[in-house]
C-alpha cells in the first residue's frame, strides 16, 4: 500500500490513491499519529469497523464495554500524554452514550476526537433506526462538531477537527459520518489542518498587559499565585517554578492544576476551592494582588464572588479570552499560551522573597495539621480513614504514580493528599464531576503511560457506574492498580445530608455487592482490607503487583471530608469541621 504523505505545502505534489470513505478516515486518524481507539462498533460505523481490521498492526482498537467508558479512557489518554484521545461509535445510542465523556472533556480542556456513524444521507430526518441528531445533541458540549455527508469532505474534516481539538484551549470535537460517505470513494490525499479562517487559538501577548503585570508582581506585598490546568495544558510547568521561585509568591492549586508543581515545593502551600487548605483559602481575602494562572475562577474556588478578593489587584494569564472576566473582574488580563506569557513575563519581574506573608500560611497549615490532617493521615480511631490509605499509596508509590480519582469524598481527599513529583499525574474530572470517570480513565491513563504505576481511586458508588470496564482490564491485561474506598454510602451526598439537610438521608445508603469476588470473576487478582494493622502490607503487595489489581478498602462509613466552605459562601467562612 502506498504511503501517505501530509502537512505537506503543496497538495498537489502528493500522489492521490482511490480509497473508500472508510478505509480514508483510518488513513487521517494515522496521518494524525493515532495509534489507539476507544470504541463499540454498531450497524452506522461497521464501515470503519471493517477497514479497522485490516490496520491492526498499525491500529488498535479497544472496545470498551460501553460507549461512556470509550470517551473516559480517551479522556484518561489525553490528559496523561498531552495527545489527542479518540473514541468512536455508531449512531443513536451508541452516539448518545458518548456525550456525558463529552460535556466532561469539554469543561476540562480535553483534547478528543469522537467519530459517530450515521444513518445513510438519503435517511436523514425520516426518523430512521437508531437515527439521532448527534451534531445537535452535542454542539453544546463539542468545541466544534461536523456532519460529514460526502465522500470528497473526509480529509478537510478530520484534519480540521484534529487541529481544533489540540490547539488553544483544548477540547472534544465529535465528526459524524453517514454510511453513504463511509462506502462511496474518492481520490484520497491528505494535508495536516495548520489554520482555520476566523479562528484564533492562541492570542498574542500584549506587551503592555505583561509589563502593567509585572509592575503590579513587583509592588505587592502580599502576592499569591492560583495556578491551573492551564500551566499542564501549555505544558507551561518550568516557566511556573521559575517565576514562583524568582519571586518568592506563595503558590496554590485547583485540582486540575495538582501535579503541575511539585507538591513538596516549599512555595507550594496546597489546594484552593470547597475542599481546600485552610491557608490558602482564607489568606486568598488578605492577599493584595491574586494572580490567576491557566484558571477560570471556577464557582468551587470563589465561594460568593461578592467577598471573593475584593480587597486585591487581579492579574489573570488566560489563553480563552471569553474567561477574562466572566465571573471575576480583573486590573490585568494576560492572553495567551502560558508557556509563552509565563516565559515573557520572568524577565520583567524582580527577585525577591515573601518570608513573612509566606509565614503566614506556614501558621495556618500548622493549625490546619493540628486540627485535621493529623488525625486523616495518622489517625488513631478504630476506623480506617481515606487519607491514610492515600498516604500508605504515597509512601509505597515514592510520589511517582499517576493517581486517577472518581468523583465524591474520595476524589477531594485524593486531591488533598495525594503527593506529586511529576507533571500530568492527577486525573480527575472537575468541572463536571462525572461518577464513573474513574475505571475507564485509569485504563486509558495506563496505556498511555505504561512506564508508570497507574493508580485509579474510586468509591462504591462511582465504582458501579462503570464496573464493566474491568472487562477491558482483564481482555487486555492492563496493569492498573484499582482502589476501591467503600463506606457503604453514597458519601459526598450524605455528607451534605449530614451538614445541610438535617441528616435526612434519603437514597445514600447502598446494599453492596462483593467486590473482591467480581474482581475475582475478571481473574484479577483481589483483596480486601478491613483493618488498619493490614493496610500497609496490602498496600505494598498491590504497587509491587505487575498485574491489574483490585483493592478494597472498607472506610469509614461517616468520616466527613474537611475543610470545607459551604456552597455559595465565602472562601473565609472555611469549616476545619
Amino acid at each position: 500500500m502506498e504511503t501517505l504523505k501530509a502537512q505537506k505545502k503543496d497538495s498537489k505534489s502528493q500522489k492521490s490513491i482511490r480509497i473508500s470513505g472508510a478505509e480514508a478516515i483510518i488513513h487521517c486518524l494515522l496521518a494524525e499519529g493515532v495509534d489507539l481507539i476507544y470504541g463499540y462498533p454498531g450497524g452506522a460505523i461497521m464501515p470503519v469497523y471493517d477497514e479497522l481490521y485490516k490496520f491492526q498492526d498499525k491500529l488498535t482498537h479497544i472496545l470498551t464495554r460501553h460507549e461512556q467508558g470509550a470517551t473516559h479512557a480517551a479522556q484518561g489518554y489525553a490528559r496523561v500524554t498531552g495527545r489527542v484521545g479518540v473514541a468512536m461509535a455508531t449512531s443513536g445510542p451508541g452516539a448518545t452514550n458518548l456525550v456525558t465523556g463529552i460535556a466532561d472533556a469539554q469543561i476540562d480542556s480535553t483534547p478528543m476526537v469522537c467519530i459517530t456513524g450515521q444513518v445513510t444521507r438519503s435517511l436523514l430526518g425520516s426518523d430512521a433506526f437508531q437515527e439521532t441528531d448527534i451534531v445537535g445533541i452535542s454542539t453544546p458540549v463539542t468545541k466544534w462538531n461536523y456532519q460529514i455527508t460526502r465522500v470528497e469532505e473526509i480529509p478537510e474534516i478530520m484534519a480540521k477537527a484534529f487541529y481544533i481539538a489540540r490547539s488553544g484551549r483544548p477540547g472534544p470535537v465529535l465528526v459524524d459520518i453517514t454510511k453513504n460517505a463511509q462506502f462511496d470513494e474518492l481520490d484520497f490525499v491528505y494535508e495536516k489542518c495548520t489554520a482555520v479562517r476566523s479562528y484564533k487559538p492562541a492570542p498574542k501577548p500584549e506587551p503592555s498587559s505583561l509589563e502593567k503585570a509585572a509592575e503590579l508582581i513587583n509592588s505587592a506585598k502580599k502576592p499569591f499565585i492560583v495556578f491551573g490546568q492551564g500551566v499542564i495544558l501549555g505544558e507551561a510547568e518550568a516557566e511556573l517554578k521559575a517565576l514562583v521561585e524568582k519571586t518568592g509568591i506563595p503558590a496554590a492549586w485547583t485540582i486540575l492544576g495538582l501535579s503541575a508543581m511539585d507538591t513538596d515545593h516549599p512555595l507550594n502551600v496546597g489546594m484552593v476551592g470547597m475542599h481546600g487548605n485552610y491557608g490558602p483559602n482564607m489568606l486568598t481575602n488578605e492577599c493584595d494582588l491574586l494572580i490567576a494562572i491557566g484558571m477560570r475562577f471556577d464557582d468551587r474556588v470563589t465561594g460568593d464572588l461578592n467577598t471573593y478578593a475584593k480587597q486585591a489587584k487581579i492579574i489573570h494569564f488566560e489563553i480563552d479570552p471569553a474567561e477574562v472576566n466572566k465571573n471575576v473582574k480583573v486590573d490585568v488580563a494576560v492572553l495567551g499560551n502560558s508557556k509563552e506569557t509565563l516565559s515573557q513575563i520572568l524577565p520583567l519581574v524582580n527577585k525577591n522573597e515573601h518570608k513573612e506573608w509566606k509565614a503566614e500560611f506556614d501558621k495556618m497549615y500548622q493549625i490546619e495539621y493540628d486540627t485535621l490532617i493529623n488525625n486523616d493521615i495518622h489517625p488513631t480511631k478504630e476506623g480506617l480513614t481515606m487519607g491514610e490509605v492515600i498516604e500508605q499509596i504515597n509512601m509505597a508509590s515514592g510520589h511517582e504514580a499517576v493517581i486517577v480519582s472518581d468523583v465524591g469524598q474520595h476524589q477531594m481527599i485524593a486531591c488533598r493528599y495525594a503527593k506529586f513529583k511529576q507533571s500530568k499525574s492527577n486525573i480527575t474530572s472537575g468541572g463536571l464531576g462525572t461518577m464513573g470517570f474513574g475505571l475507564p480513565a485509569a485504563i486509558g491513563a495506563k496505556m498511555g503511560a505504561m512506564d508508570r504505576e497507574v493508580v485509579a481511586i474510586i468509591g462504591d458508588g462511582g465504582y458501579q457506574m462503570t464496573i464493566q470496564e474491568l472487562g477491558v482490564i482483564f481482555q487486555h491485561n492492563v496493569p492498573v492498580k484499582i482502589v476501591v474506598l467503600n463506606n457503604d454510602h453514597l458519601g459526598m451526598v450524605r455528607q451534605w445530608q449530614e451538614l445541610f439537610f438535617d441528616k435526612r438521608y434519603a437514597s445514600t445508603v447502598m446494599t453492596n455487592p462483593d467486590f473482591v469476588k467480581i474482581a475475582e470473576g475478571y481473574h484479577i487478582k483481589s483483596r480486601r482490607v478491613s483493618e488498619r494493622g493490614d493496610l500497609q502490607e496490602a498496600v505494598k503487595e498491590m504497587m509491587a503487583s505487575k498485574d491489574p489489581y483490585f483493592l478494597e478498602v472498607k472506610v469509614e462509613k461517616e468520616d466527613n471530608v474537611f475543610p470545607m466552605i459551604p456552597s455559595g459562601a465565602s472562601v473565609s467562612d472555611i469549616r476545619l469541621k
